[in-house]
């Protein structure tokens, strides 16, 4: 699996182009202006793409700026776990609280469970189930190739946010890593909703959360 990372909006969100065999899926449209959407369309038609899944992590509104242009592309819906369904109804408040606007998405309807799986080319993307962060937060792990993308779940030597937000738990955030994501490997690199890539292995030896966790 080829991922494309892309760093959009002031909020500095990741989004995932990941591809296999000219067949792709679009994780986190986090583009919050054109011309940021232009970027992502840009490497799908380099690559000649065609782009079989919409995918959210979870539905905060700085992950699902893009979501109604790429919806417009390619005609279909963004899939994410049922638990965002009220975060994009209410994204207009979100962004407002924020100070920024957004066009929201449609509503999913098609929701993601831990253990369904995504396919494209020769992949199929494995969905875990990783609340804390919010309620709707899931990762996709391509166990064959030791990838993982897991939203604002784990990052370089930093967990996702647990205070200011609607709906955090910061001990399901912990458990979600130590349960879940650990268990993929230290092998197993990370590509997170925001900053630079990671492993678990990293994690596991450097993050003072992760290490905080393990001791308890």
């Amino acid at each position: 699996m080829q991922v494309e990372p892309f760093t959009f909006s002031s909020f500095m969100t990741n989004c995932y182009l990941c591809h296999d065999q000219g067949e792709a899926v679009l994780v986190d449209a986090s583009c919050e202006t054109e011309a940021e959407c232009e970027q992502v369309m840009n490497t799908v038609e380099e690559h000649d793409l065609e782009v079989r899944h919409l995918l959210l992590t979870h539905a905060h509104v700085d992950h699902i700026f893009g979501c109604r242009f790429f919806e417009k592309q390619f005609g279909q819906r963004f899939q994410a776990h049922e638990a965002a369904v009220p975060f994009i109804e209410r994204a207009e408040e979100q962004a407002t609280a924020f100070g920024v606007e957004v066009d929201p998405p449609s509503v999913p309807t098609t929701h993601l469970a831990a253990e369904d799986a995504i396919s494209f080319g020769d992949v199929t993307l494995e969905v875990l189930y990783t609340p804390g962060h919010s309620p709707d937060s899931i990762s996709f792990v391509h166990r064959p190739s030791r990838q993982a993308l897991t939203g604002d779940v784990l990052f370089q030597n930093s967990i996702g946010r647990t205070q200011g937000l609607p709906e955090t738990s910061r001990a399901q955030l912990l458990n979600s890593i130590t349960e879940t994501l650990l268990p993929l490997g230290d092998d197993v690199a990370i590509y997170p909703g925001h900053g630079p890539p990671t492993t678990i292995g990293q994690e596991r030896a450097q993050n003072p959360f992760v290490q905080e966790a393990l001791r308890a």
